[in-house]
């Protein structure tokens, strides 16, 4: 559904960012001492879609574990998906559960 677009992590608003046609699905983080936290998704109304939503995370996912950085999600629906995607896991800090 999102091949040929690309994830921007945008530092300077601390977002990763989805432009797909006019809209931008964005999901908000704060940086700090190697954890990113997942704080909040904003999805646009035309993109919300249970494999969309699954597919923009699996992006982000990826991009945060190339960089090898501890993922705390304080979303609900980020911590919702890193229970279905057990990969994922591996990279929670020690001593935080899902």
């Amino acid at each position: 559904m999102i091949d040929a677009v690309e994830l921007v992590d945008n530092d300077f608003l601390r977002q990763f960012e989805l432009k797909v046609e006019n809209d931008i699905a964005k999901i908000e983080y704060s940086l700090q001492d190697r954890k990113i936290f997942l704080t909040k998704m904003v999805i646009p109304d035309g993109l919300t879609s249970e494999a969309f939503e699954n597919d923009f995370l699996t992006l982000v996912f990826e991009n945060i574990l190339e960089r090898n950085i501890s993922v705390v999600p304080t979303s609900p629906e980020i911590a919702k998906f890193l229970r279905r995607n057990r990969k994922y896991k591996k990279m929670l800090p020690v001593g935080i559960r899902i």
